[in-house]
């Protein structure tokens, strides 16, 4: 699943049957590679992340939740990796050793596990196992082996 595909995508109450809130944006937590949390929208409460292990299902047609309680206010490793520094699209993407790829286009994670598989750029396909880092100016990745 991409985030392109994802964004949007209503959030869903199984207690209730009715929408919560609207997928916004995503945590990534670089040291996992995975998406760690959702930035939540339109939500019921004074809320606005859902943290990935709160989810009950990231399905085709809707993210799934127990009910409303799920949805909370972004806390420690969660909330130091929210915000405009931290989103990866449109970002710069560059090597470890300091050249850039190419601009971040779009994220590939799996939806059950939220680990990050790629990051896409106009014109390559980056592994998600090569993510290092994201910031304010860049999003790293390792360099690719030779011969690749």
């Amino acid at each position: 699943m991409r985030f392109s595909e994802a964004s949007g995508r209503n959030v869903v109450s199984t207690s209730s049957a009715t929408t919560v809130g609207r997928v916004h944006g995503f945590v990534v937590d670089p040291l996992a590679r995975r998406v760690v949390a959702l930035e939540l929208k339109k939500t019921d409460g004074e809320g606005d992340t859902l943290t990935w292990d709160a989810m009950t299902a990231f399905g085709r047609d809707a993210v799934t939740v127990p009910g409303t309680e799920a949805i909370t206010t972004a806390e420690g490793r969660v909330q130091e990796l929210t915000g405009k520094a931290h989103a990866m699209l449109g970002k710069r993407v560059l090597t470890e050793s300091g050249d850039e790829v190419g601009k971040l286009e779009d994220v590939e994670f799996e939806a059950v596990s939220g680990k990050v598989t790629a990051l896409l750029t106009k014109s390559e396909e980056i592994a998600g196992d090569r993510l290092i880092g994201v910031g304010s100016y860049a999003v790293v990745v390792r360099s690719a082996p030779a011969g690749t």
